[in-house]
């Protein structure tokens, strides 16, 4: 997941810009490091407790973008209004406590393909949330928001069956739902001018609230580090580094250096990587619900985002 919402740092001549090597190495990174994480967070938990592990992953990735944005561009590049402060505070809890914390929560249970299928959702809430504030979609637009919660049905089915935790499954779509009003109120209220500052504040934001439900949730009691396997913090140093720190920024430096279209086909393109690495790396089954249903979400967010970069 990113932390930051495309509509907001669209720049104007977006469709308009030249497709480079540069952008194809950057989208590709994307593709891969965005839809590894899944597969990172699900091998964190293993030893690791949900929301202290979220917690110390953006505090310390928010930390270090804040460090690199004084080195690029100096100490003057981290100020920021009070509202936007509020601002970053508030997209940086529903985005990071909500919508990563509460995945990384249900993959204690779900596998990490399934989680990253019910993540791909998101395109469908923000056309809903659009549409609730007086916008008025395409009926292709319309269109593919019903066909996508056709494969959420489907891909809900394991939780109804037993198969997997029901709760994990409704904590994932929970995610999705909050992470789309946070990347839907980031075009709506004023943040940063600089993408990569709001980014930060945005990290330590969230990742303060995740430690503070951690701690709520009593994931310290008992806790020693001397248990948590080398495979959890290999996992969780990737996601600090890699996930976070260069997949949001080749993210960022692509919503400046690429057309938009292209940048936003990471929404559909991620979760058929999770789904490929869950199933090579930690032996995830490949079920008829989760190929069935995963194809017509992917298909659906395909559907909605070809139509709206039409518009």
């Amino acid at each position: 997941m990113s932390t930051s919402s495309p509509t907001a740092n669209r720049p104007p001549a977006a469709a308009r810009r030249k497709i480079t090597g540069a952008v194809w190495t950057a989208l590709a990174l994307v593709y891969v490091v965005w839809g590894s994480t899944y597969l990172g967070i699900r091998i964190v938990v293993e030893t690791m407790p949900p929301f202290l592990s979220a917690g110390a992953r953006f505090i310390t990735a928010g930390l270090l973008l804040a460090g690199l944005v004084t080195l690029r561009y100096g100490p003057a590049a981290l100020k920021a209004t009070r509202a936007q402060l509020g601002s970053t505070v508030l997209v940086g809890l529903l985005l990071i406590l909500g919508g990563n914390g509460l995945v990384v929560l249900a993959e204690t249970s779900v596998p990490s393909g399934l989680a990253a299928l019910l993540v791909a959702s998101v395109p469908m809430w923000l056309v809903v949330l659009r549409a609730s504030t007086g916008d008025r979609p395409q009926l292709r637009t319309l269109g593919g928001v019903l066909i996508g919660l056709a494969g959420l049905a489907v891909l809900t089915s394991p939780g109804l069956s037993g198969a997997v935790r029901l709760s994990g499954v409704l904590q994932v779509l929970a995610a999705s739902v909050l992470w789309s009003l946070g990347s839907f109120s980031a075009s709506k209220i004023p943040l940063p001018a600089n993408p990569f500052t709001g980014s930060a504040y945005q990290m330590l934001a969230g990742g303060i609230g995740a430690v503070l439900v951690g701690l709520l949730r009593g994931e310290h009691r008992g806790l020693d580090p001397a248990d948590f396997s080398t495979a959890s913090w290999l996992a969780l140093a990737y996601l600090v580094l890699i996930g976070s720190i260069v997949g949001f920024t080749a993210y960022v430096w692509l919503l400046q250096a690429a057309p938009l279209s292209l940048v936003a086909t990471y929404a559909y393109v991620n979760p058929v990587v999770a789904v490929a690495l869950g199933a090579l790396i930690l032996d995830e089954a490949l079920t008829w619900p989760l190929l069935v249903g995963g194809a017509i979400v992917v298909a659906a967010v395909g559907l909605i985002v070809s139509t709206e970069r039409k518009a």
